[in-house]
């Protein structure tokens, strides 16, 4: 039985690797990192001291300064990279179809740098230089309905704070609410903005970050043997997702189709994974078995790939479990290594990355890859980007508390059947 066909019209990216889909993709080919020294607050004390910095960014391009100072940074990235997406995909929302025009965004803290600045500016000179726009700032759900106020999106509109794969589960929730004929269009994406003072310190204190404060650019080392932690980083990514007829009938871009999502817990630990990996194992399974296609069909996966020691082991020993003797000839990569870790805005990043790979042929690579753990013994495409015919691809994206995700991608060809 046929099933409706969920297809990429748009695109948007802010990331410590520039703003727009171009910029990225030309320093995720190139295998640049944007990962540098933290200079906006003091490190000197902090035990880890770099992050993955969005840099040349100017809100003003995208919002007046009046809804600059009422939203906090993590909505700027989510509304910056939603008009970039919706620039590319065209007019999607017309006259009586608004509510068919949904917004799915994912974030893991909100507004967590006014959430700071409001703490100080309370101790420092009282609740009455509270400011009024506090509450809408902090709340995560305030980026998706920012953008459904942009776009004049009245169809339902949610907010998934799920960690890590907070972005991973917008996207796919807005694949199947399409699929499911509750929506025509769906705004997805998610964004994060937590490197900050404390969000630095707190992860730091769980002694998940990386050290290697004198290397900034080589600190991200997933799958490789000396990694010693994550990079926190920050940005948005945003996927206009639609209906296959309704894009083809008003003449719409198509980047690519999406074609499953799988999602699960592991019920096990609030912040490692289960150690076999059978929670990633089986949300890949079912991301499979919903796009109805062998683990044989996959050319690539965008891992997850934090650079911790226990993320990147089960992993490796998740793809095993999935895919058998083909996980020896599946490419997988870590982009992460080049852009940090956006926290509950990565997943969408990550999707738009597979997308890219899937659209121009190329894989990116994991940098930083010097010395192979014998633990984590795949095809990591280590430093260089690959020129590769990938037709179908994977994107990982797993939380503290044991939350899941998994996305499944098809190369769009024109007049192909879905």
């Amino acid at each position: 039985m046929s099933r409706t066909r969920v297809v990429v019209t748009g695109m948007g990216l802010v990331t410590p690797l520039g703003v727009g889909v171009e910029r990225n993709w030309e320093a995720l080919c190139a295998g640049r990192s944007g990962i540098r020294r933290i200079d906006r607050f003091e490190v000197s004390d902090l035990a880890s001291q770099i992050a993955g910095l969005v840099a040349d960014f100017d809100p003003e391009q995208f919002m007046e300064k009046k809804e600059i100072r009422r939203n906090d940074p993590f909505v700027h990235f989510g509304l910056a990279a939603s008009e970039l997406a919706a620039e590319a995909a065209g007019s999607f929302v017309k006259d009586g179809n608004a509510s068919r025009v949904a917004v799915m965004f994912g974030t893991g803290f909100g507004g967590l740098q006014t959430c700071e600045s409001a703490y100080h500016m309370l101790v420092n000179k009282g609740p009455g230089r509270m400011s009024p726009f506090y509450v809408p700032m902090i709340i995560p759900n305030l980026a998706p309905g920012q953008i459904a106020i942009r776009f004049g999106a009245k169809g339902p509109n949610l907010c998934f704070s799920t960690a890590c794969s907070a972005s991973t589960h917008s996207v796919g929730h807005a694949f199947r609410m399409i699929r499911g004929g509750e929506a025509d269009v769906v705004i997805a994406g998610g964004a994060e903005a937590a490197v900050t003072r404390l969000g630095v310190s707190a992860f730091a204190a769980m002694r998940a970050l990386s050290r290697r404060n004198d290397d900034p650019k080589g600190a991200s080392r997933p799958f490789e043997r000396d990694r010693d932690g994550f990079v926190i980083g920050e940005g948005a990514g945003v996927l206009i997702l639609e209906e296959y007829g309704y894009a083809v009938r008003r003449g719409a871009p198509i980047f690519g189709e999406i074609i499953g999502y799988g999602q699960n817990a592991d019920a096990h630990h609030i912040t490692a994974p289960s150690p076999e990996g059978e929670g990633a194992a089986e949300c890949m399974r079912a991301a499979l078995k919903d796009a109805r296609i062998k683990p044989e069909a996959v050319d690539y996966v965008n891992a997850h790939g934090t650079g911790t020691l226990f993320n990147d082991v089960v992993e490796t020993r998740a793809v095993k479990a999935v895919f058998g003797p083909h996980a020896a000839d599946l490419a997988i990569s870590s982009t992460k290594s080049m852009t940090g870790h956006l926290l509950g805005g990565v997943g969408a990043v990550e999707a738009i990355y597979t997308i890219l790979a899937l659209s121009h042929g190329v894989v990116p690579p994991t940098i930083n890859y010097e010395n192979p753990d014998p633990e984590c013994d795949l095809d990591y495409v280590a430093n260089v980007a690959r020129v590769a015919p990938i037709r179908i691809a994977m994107s990982n994206s797993f939380g503290f508390g044991g939350t899941n995700g998994t996305l499944v991608f098809k190369k769009y060809v024109e007049n192909e059947a879905g």
